[in-house]
């Protein structure tokens, strides 16, 4: 039974583009479809969404509050040791990345008997580790697709 729903965000939760100016970031985009999702579906669903990402952004933070999202860790480098530590029992987590630097903490909530999910444009080793890769893309549903998948399963 999933109790805990792990997001990385660039590539995940967006379509991994990062908008900079001269200030510092200034802009990234969501998708209104993983943020019913989250809010909508997941929540309700007595599963608790979590964010583990290594950036920084007052932005994920604002995009987090508006989804009652209320675990968030970001500047996090070792995500595995940070999963762990939050969440003890891994088969319970099913965890959703993009890119290599998600490999860890899919394999070992995999290896724990969680379950591990994708963007449908996530790397190729990533896609390879997934018991679910998304129909869409990052930042353009994937999120929701996993969330579905897991709810309805």
């Amino acid at each position: 039974m999933i109790e805990y729903f792990v997001m990385d965000v660039d590539g995940t939760l967006t379509d991994g583009k990062i908008y900079i100016a001269p200030s510092g970031e200034i802009m990234k985009a969501f998708s209104i479809k993983d943020g019913y999702g989250i809010h909508d579906v997941l929540i309700p669903s007595k599963i608790t969404p979590v964010i583990i990402t290594g950036r920084k952004s007052d932005i994920v933070l604002h995009r987090c509050k508006e989804l009652g999202v209320l675990d968030v860790y970001q500047g996090v480098q070792d995500k595995a040791s940070k999963l762990k530590e939050i969440i003890p029992d891994l088969c319970k987590v099913a965890f959703i990345g993009d890119d290599i630097n998600d490999l860890i903490c899919m394999q070992v909530v995999k290896e724990a008997g969680g379950l591990v999910g994708c963007p449908a444009d996530a790397v190729e080793r990533v896609k390879a580790l997934a018991d679910y890769v998304a129909i869409h893309n990052g930042g353009d549903g994937a999120v929701r697709d996993f969330i579905e998948w897991i709810v309805n399963r």
